[in-house]
């Protein structure tokens, strides 16, 4: 996973986790959580949140994080324990999760990286949300690997900014979290 911003190597699959953790939508709860992860000095590689149940007012907030099993269930086990968190979901031992991620790529160039760009693209199932003369800001959805692939490539053609949503992720299968 090498790209512009981090030459750190991801987390080994082995111990990267997707957690689902379903909150109160009230101020505060993330930063407790955030608070819980960065006090006891674990990782967050993704965070997403948004309210899920309106009525209900629950936000669901999805986080990747690394760790040996002990840290994982010491993770799980302490935002369990938060007054906000109704439940904790670690996806990755539910079964295989659909994880998508969406990234937004500024390209510049000109000539002939202008074309590859486009061709990369392309190749990749890119849509083109803002075309100037001297660049384009492509949009892709995909799981992360190929995220990090598309980005790398991008680079040798005028990549200049990125930005990213944070891994979503669903089981698999009939059953609501």
């Amino acid at each position: 996973m090498s790209s512009i911003y981090s030459d750190a190597p991801p987390p080994t699959p082995e111990f990267r986790h997707t957690l689902a953790v379903i909150v109160d939508n009230e101020p505060g709860v993330l930063a407790r959580i955030a608070g819980l992860f960065s006090g006891r000095g674990y990782n967050i590689e993704s965070l997403t949140v948004s309210e899920t149940q309106h009525e209900a007012h629950l936000s669901r907030i999805t986080i990747v994080t690394g760790g040996t099993r002990a840290v994982i269930e010491q993770i799980k086990a302490q935002l369990s324990r938060l007054v906000p968190v109704h439940r904790v979901t670690d996806l990755t031992v539910e079964g295989e999760a659909v994880e998508r991620e969406l990234v937004l790529l500024k390209v510049v160039g000109q000539g002939e990286h202008r074309l590859e760009a486009l061709r990369l693209a392309q190749a990749f199932g890119a849509k083109t949300v803002d075309a100037t003369l001297k660049s384009f800001i492509f949009e892709f959805t995909g799981a992360s690997d190929e995220a990090e692939r598309f980005i790398s490539l991008m680079t040798d053609c005028g990549l200049v900014e990125v930005s990213r949503t944070g891994i979503a992720a669903l089981s698999r299968g009939a059953e609501p979290l």
